[in-house]
């Protein structure tokens, strides 16, 4: 049992022959190896003993089956302290194994593949590689598992400053990463054979029984909505990528509010849109004729409160954009591009933090599943709030009917209120919100705030709520403001005395059967 041993079997070949030439050359370990790991450390001058030596057995099934044996795992599972362990050992002629470097298949990968048919993605899934690195984490006592490139440089440092053996610190440091790995790489076989074995499956759409959150760390941040409170963002599968093309760091807060200005701009894909945020709602939207007016318009709703705003645009930044909007004061301007003018113009504010989204409204809204919130009595999952507008919800509940012009309105409306904190009231006309009345714990107040925003300008402007009316006093203050039309969800017990009140004041009356509660 003499001399330190360390197993290598690597998908990833990227760096290992340098790895494993320190290993034996600087520190002595003898190298233990498998399939193509084996020949590539062979080619390049390394001593390694290839796994059928040590086990007796031949590679079977094209190599699916190699280090499933108990005279590699028994080398890694067994305690140095433990006599039983050490004489069962010696009685099998059984050494122990100190370093376990593997790293496993690419399933992820091979799974973005939508070509790729079942056939060919189970052979991805690794299991002799998360069996060996879930052994060495478990025995961390004794054992140091690697199962990346990344901690090669990491390991030798240990060794160096270690006399040639790791130091518990990293081996228990590397064990809890380590299980965090193999589970992370088990909840992506999960998500993705589930899709896969049942895509052409009609079954009840259900939440799994097993819910199992696949992110990896992409960076701490600063802080989180306080200075008190620790941050950072994490990554899964679905996540689409963005690029920070100048500005200060992106904060917690930035990235609510920047996915807040994406998900509002995001509901008109073929028209341009802009969207001013703060505090993670809306204090101004517009559709334009092109981007620029867009913005303009929706900057216009409420220039106060977009003081220390973010700015989100559907189409790319333009020169008149830049030309305005580097003389306000703002957080963040997120759009899918900026021109090489409004780069230059908005360069000259180093700290606004510059956002371009390489991806399409389209592919932006594909990625939203679940909303998640964590409580102390559990964890709150549910899927996204998806639902669109459509003929069959669209109900016209008055006699009088809305113009083509409210109808225009009032879909707009919608779908800028889906995104309001309740209770939420949207007042629009033209195609930009002239009052927003959100977050109150009564709907009159709400309409009562969004009512005095719009002030004269609420005459035949529409109303959207996403919730029920509860009560026709909302119906008077509409009617006061000589609102044109108004669309809401309906279902409340006192829908035909509102519809009613609607009718005397000659108001057009959509309901939608949606309701679009944010809390």
């Amino acid at each position: 049992m003499a001399g330190n041993k360390a197993f290598i079997s690597v998908y990833n070949k990227e760096g290992i022959v340098e790895f494993a030439e320190k290993l034996q050359k600087v520190y002595g370990y003898e190298i233990i190896s498998t399939g193509g790991t084996y020949d590539k450390l062979r080619e390049n001058g390394i001593e390694v003993t290839e796994i059928a030596k040590l086990t007796g057995f031949r590679e079977l099934l094209h190599g699916r089956v190699k280090s499933l044996h108990p005279k590699v795992h028994a080398g890694i599972l067994a305690s140095r302290t433990a006599q039983d362990d050490v004489s069962e050992l010696r009685e099998n002629e059984i050494d122990f194994i100190d370093l376990v470097i593997v790293n496993l298949y690419p399933f992820e990968e091979a799974a973005k593949n939508e070509e790729m048919d079942i056939d060919e993605l189970y052979e991805y899934i690794d299991i002799g590689g998360v069996t060996l690195l879930r052994a060495a984490a478990k025995n961390f006592f004794y054992v140091t598992p690697v199962y990346s490139v990344d901690l090669y440089e990491k390991v030798l440092d240990d060794l160096h400053e270690n006399e040639g053996n790791t130091t518990y610190e990293l081996r228990k440091e590397l064990a809890v990463k380590t299980f965090q790995y193999t589970s992370s790489y088990d909840a992506v076989i999960a998500e993705k054979m589930e899709k896969k074995l049942f895509e052409e499956t009609e079954i009840e759409e259900v939440l799994p029984d097993k819910f199992n959150f696949n992110l990896d760390k992409i960076k701490d941040l600063r802080y989180g909505e306080n200075p008190h409170q620790k941050a950072a963002i994490y990554k899964k599968p679905s996540t689409l990528n963005y690029e920070v093309l100048q500005g200060k760091e992106i904060s917690y807060n930035n990235m609510v509010d920047i996915t807040s200005a994406v998900n509002i701009v995001s509901e008109f894909i073929d028209v341009p849109a802009s969207c001013v945020i703060k505090h993670n709602n809306p204090c101004g939207v517009a559709l334009g004729s092109d981007i620029t007016d867009a913005y303009i318009k929706a900057y216009g709703c409420d220039p106060i409160s977009a003081f220390g705003g973010i700015i989100g645009l559907n189409e790319p930044v333009t020169e008149e954009i830049a030309n305005h909007a580097v003389q306000l004061f703002l957080e963040v301007i997120v759009a899918p591009d900026f021109s090489p003018e409004a780069l230059e113009i908005l360069g000259r504010k180093k700290n606004l933090r510059l956002v371009r989204l390489p991806f399409s409204m389209a592919e932006y809204k594909k990625t939203q599943e679940y909303s998640i919130k964590d409580l102390p009595f559990g964890t709150l999952i549910q899927t996204a709030d998806t639902a669109q507008l459509t003929e069959e919800n669209f109900k016209i509940a008055t006699s009088c009917k809305p113009t083509k012009e409210n109808i225009e309105d009032m879909v707009f409306a919608w779908k800028v209120v889906k995104h309001m904190s309740s209770n939420a009231i949207v007042v629009v006309k033209d195609l930009k919100t002239i009052g927003l009345g959100l977050g109150q714990t009564s709907r009159i107040a709400s309409m009562e705030i969004a009512l005095n925003q719009a002030c004269d300008e609420s005459k035949d402007a529409v109303i959207a709520s996403d919730g029920f009316f509860p009560a026709i006093d909302n119906i008077h203050a509409a009617a006061q403001a000589r609102i044109g039309a108004i669309i809401q969800p309906g279902g409340s017990i006192k829908d035909n005395d509102v519809i009613a009140e609607a009718e005397k004041f000659s108001i057009p009356m959509i309901t939608t059967g949606i309701r679009h509660f944010k809390h």
